[in-house]
Formats: structure tokens, C-alpha cells, sequence
């Protein structure tokens, strides 16, 4: 019998959506994604929700299903063809996201998402290292992914945290977070998108300001990855995280990219299989990086699939999503600013499309849920970001995310539907 073709043949050429000229049919595009045909409450679906997670195209879908029927057995422990084969599709995933950010495959730590890869962070660099005196510094506008293992380090160790603020059209108040760079500054945590605001941080003016001062950086890239092209070795972090599921892959998929050096002197974060080399009851002697803090069993289907959702948009190209994604949002943007008693949080000249708003009298739950009634999925909520939302003294927004795959026409029909459901909280 032959040999199976592997489930998720590499990158090998361009879209068949993208022509020669270098032109997307973005409705080609769409079609990639069986969830958007469907309809909810007997109304056509809008998602504009990609913030909270990306929907899949079909290729994802179906390599996770092939693994399954084909491929399924576990990775780095068996010599049978099934066990070879897993490794390959696993490890293959690996080196498709090193290549897609630039960065080295073995500088890369596969793992559920950003959450986890900033508590690796957290708990096997800063709590061994850092001590009464010391400083972490992070931005208002963090995820709460970003903030909450910080505090939980400060706590164990004594070591502090300080805010660094941000103006009122969302931005970084950059002055004032070189300042708060002082010499007891160990570490800073900083988003590279806001999931709030879009803001699209300078990080790697600010990381480059950091190393100079001798401040370990922490990057948040989950708003990034999946929306334009990301080369973290040229924004010279030390750390950068991102999560899988946003960036058209499963849920429960991601990776901590780290510098080496980092790497090697980092303990284990996780104890049992994979990240070891050798264990007896007088002493274990642990695996390499990355491998090091991969132990157990790890969603192999998943990061499959996550292979497949990188050779999409790659065949894409990152460039025409950009591009895309800042066309829907000037429009939703111009549309919204019709809206009276509208107001938008999160004005800066560089952002992604993410749009958080209120409508002066309604609630952002009752907003949200009359436009679920009209087949439209927004956000509402303090959307893990607590301090944010003090910032500007309110206690929930709105917030419409739409991706590449979204229309113009889908925009104003949101719209319309945002203008009916107001009238109808009035």
C-alpha cells in the first residue's frame, strides 16, 4: 500500500485566491468558511467577533479531521509509522510558525495559548528572579492575560507593579513610559494590539528602548499575528506570545517564542513526560529547549490544524489581510460616526480593526443582545480588560471586530441593524 499524503502539505505556492496581479476575490475568500453561511435566529450571520477567536477555513478543519482518521497517535514516544508520522505533522507546525514569524524553531514553545505562555514566562523567568525592590511595568491597556500572573509574582516575591498610563485616544503616553523605565524596572508587559482599543503599539522603538536599559519585554501578540505580518526578530523583544484560535487555528493552540539565552537558564514550568531526558528517584536531568516546557501530551490535532491555518495565510499573504481588515475598518468607522450619541473608545491613527463603542441610553449587553436577534455577533463587556475600562469610567462597551473575511456589505447592514435595535432600547 502507499504511503498517505500528509494531512497538511507544506506551503508550496500562492492562493488560488490571490490572481497573478496580486488581486484577492475576497469572496473566493469567504467561501473558505463553511461557519459563515450559516444563519442564527433565521437571519444570515454576521461574526464580527474575531477578536474573541477567528473563524476556521475549511483546510483547518480538514486537517484536523485527517489527523484524526489517518495519522492519530502520539508524538516523540513511538517508533511505529503512525507515531513517526504525528511527530513530523506536530513538529512540522513548529517550523511553519518559526518561519512565519521569523524567528528560530527551536526558540519556540508550543502551548494552549497566550494565557499559559505568559505564566511560563511569569513563573519560570520572573518568580525565580525577581525580589523586593524590583519593578514590573505594564500598560493600562493589558489583557487581563497580562496582568494578573504579574500580580501573582509580585505578591510571591515583593516586587511591584506600576502602571504605565495611556491618553485619551488610546495610545501610549510614550514620554511618560520612557520615564517609568527607572533603574528598578525588571520586566515590562505590553500588548502589541490592544483587544480594546486596536491601538497598534511602537514596539519595537519601545523594546529597543527597554534593551537599552536593561528591562526584560514581555509582547502580548495575540491581536497581532492574525492581522498582519509579525517579525519578532526585528522587533527585538525578549519574549513574544500569541494564541492559535484567533489567528484562523483551533482553540487550545499557541506558542511563547523566547531568546535562547532565556530559554537555557529558564527551570521547568510543567513536570511529567517529553521534558526529560532522564529520570531516576535520585535526580531528573530535563530535555532541552523548547521541549523543556512541553510536558505531557499536547493537543497534536489542534497544532495540526494551527499548521494548516498558517499555510492559509501565508498563500494569503499578510500584507492583503492588513491591507483588507484597515479598508473594513475606516468604513465601520465612518459608518458609526453617523450614529448620534455614538462614541467610539480608541482613536489612534495606527489600529487594527477593532471597534469598541457605547450608544448614549443604551446598555452593552442590551445592545448586544438585540443585534444577536438581528443574526449580528458583537462583543459586550469589560472584554478582560478591567483597568482599561476604569480609564474611561464606564463599566462595559461594545466592540465590533471584522477580519478579512468580512464584507462591506455586512458593515452596513450591522449598521442598520445597530440603528433599529436603538430605537428600540429608546
Amino acid at each position: 500500500m502507499s504511503a498517505l499524503p500528509p494531512v497538511t502539505p507544506p506551503f508550496d505556492g500562492p492562493s488560488a485566491q490571490v490572481d497573478p496581479a496580486g488581486q484577492v476575490d475576497w469572496n473566493a475568500v469567504r467561501a473558505d468558511f463553511p461557519l459563515l453561511l450559516r444563519e442564527v435566529h433565521g437571519k444570515p450571520l454576521i461574526y464580527f467577533d474575531n477578536a474573541n477567536t477567528g473563524q476556521k477555513p475549511a483546510t483547518v478543519i480538514e486537517a484536523m479531521d485527517g489527523f484524526y482518521r489517518r495519522q492519530n497517535a502520539n508524538v516523540s514516544r513511538a517508533v511505529h509509522q503512525l507515531g513517526s508520522e504525528a511527530t513530523e505533522a506536530y513538529e512540522g507546525t513548529r517550523t511553519r510558525l518559526a518561519r512565519f514569524l521569523n524567528v528560530r524553531g527551536d526558540e519556540l514553545v508550543l502551548c494552549s495559548g497566550t494565557t499559559f505562555a505568559i505564566n511560563l514566562v511569569a513563573y519560570s523567568w520572573a518568580l525565580p528572579r525577581l525580589q523586593a525592590g524590583d519593578t514590573i511595568l505594564v500598560s493600562r491597556m493589558e489583557h487581563h492575560a497580562n496582568i494578573v500572573p504579574w500580580q501573582l509574582v509580585a505578591e510571591r516575591t515583593g516586587a511591584a507593579i506600576r502602571v504605565a498610563e495611556i491618553r485619551e485616544d488610546g495610545t501610549l503616553d510614550l514620554d511618560a513610559l520612557r520615564r517609568a523605565m527607572t533603574s528598578d524596572v525588571k520586566l515590562l508587559a505590553l500588548t502589541h494590539v490592544s483587544n480594546v482599543l486596536g491601538t497598534v503599539n511602537p514596539v519595537r522603538e519601545i523594546c529597543r528602548e527597554a534593551r537599552r536599559r536593561g528591562v526584560v519585554t514581555v509582547i502580548d501578540g495575540s491581536q497581532a499575528v492574525p492581522h498582519r505580518a509579525v517579525d519578532v526578530a526585528a522587533i527585538g523583544c525578549d519574549f513574544y506570545a500569541f494564541t492559535g484560535h484567533k489567528m484562523c487555528g483551533p482553540t487550545g493552540t499557541g506558542a511563547l517564542w523566547a531568546r535562547r539565552e532565556h530559554l537555557q537558564a529558564m527551570p521547568p514550568f510543567l513536570g511529567g513526560g517529553e521534558m526529560i531526558k532522564e529520570v531516576s528517584f535520585d535526580g531528573t536531568v530535563y530535555n532541552d529547549p523548547p521541549h523543556r516546557f512541553e510536558a505531557g501530551t499536547p493537543n497534536i490535532a489542534g497544532f495540526v490544524g494551527l499548521g494548516a491555518a498558517v499555510d492559509y495565510l501565508e498563500r494569503l499573504g499578510m500584507d492583503h489581510v492588513e491591507a483588507r481588515e484597515a479598508e473594513l475598518l475606516a468604513h465601520l468607522t465612518e459608518e458609526l460616526a453617523r450614529i448620534d450619541g455614538l462614541r467610539i473608545f480608541g482613536t489612534a491613527a495606527d489600529k487594527a480593526a477593532v471597534v469598541a463603542f457605547l450608544v448614549e441610553g443604551a446598555h452593552a449587553h442590551d445592545l448586544a443582545t438585540l443585534l444577536d436577534l438581528e443574526g449580528v455577533a458583537i462583543r459586550s463587556g469589560q472584554h478582560c480588560a478591567h483597568p482599561l475600562l476604569q480609564f474611561y469610567g464606564v463599566a462595559a462597551t461594545c466592540r465590533a471586530s471584522p477580519a478579512f473575511y468580512n464584507t462591506h456589505e455586512e458593515i452596513e447592514a450591522f449598521v442598520a441593524a445597530l440603528r433599529k435595535v436603538r430605537t428600540l432600547l429608546s
